[in-house]
């Protein structure tokens, strides 16, 4: 079974409704949280390491200059179909690589079943639950520090 249609443009991979449906989800996500996420999105991986390539988009988008240090990343290689969630320093640091291999297994779960932006969508709210948890909004103190939309690479 194959994960991802070779034929498609990367920016071209969900439709625009999808698109907006998952820029909603990060919204939400992000709605009682200080915490930020993101999804990056491209082609193929240019690394052997799917979490070294999150890791290396995470900080050229500059992710790492959120004031608690806790944004959260999804990066997706539609052809190379992998997948990898990674987390700035304080919310790992709360959470640990089990919890990041957990969600991952759950997303590529509910995407076997249904589809990868349903997937998606529920991956990011289970994400924006821990980061309520453990990064609660601040009326006073917070702002959507990162912008909300889908990024796609090459």
């Amino acid at each position: 079974m194959a994960f991802f249609p070779f034929f498609k443009k990367v920016s071209n991979f969900f439709s625009d409704e999808e698109k907006e449906q998952i820029v909603l989800a990060i919204r939400e996500a992000e709605r009682t949280t200080s915490g930020e996420v993101r999804v990056y999105v491209e082609s193929s991986n240019p690394l052997v390491d799917v979490v070294q390539r999150a890791k290396e988009v995470f900080y050229s988008l500059e992710m790492d200059n959120t004031q608690q240090r806790n944004g959260v990343l999804f990066y997706l290689a539609t052809k190379d179909h992998e997948l990898a969630i990674f987390g700035d320093e304080n919310i790992h640091a709360k959470v640990g690589s089990t919890y990041w291999n957990k969600t991952v297994e759950e997303l590529l779960a509910t995407f076997r079943k249904d589809n990868l932006c349903k997937a998606l969508q529920e991956a990011i709210l289970h994400v924006g639950e821990t980061l309520h948890k453990e990064f609660p909004y601040n009326k006073q103190l917070d702002k959507n520090e990162l912008p909300d939309d889908i990024v796609f690479g090459r």
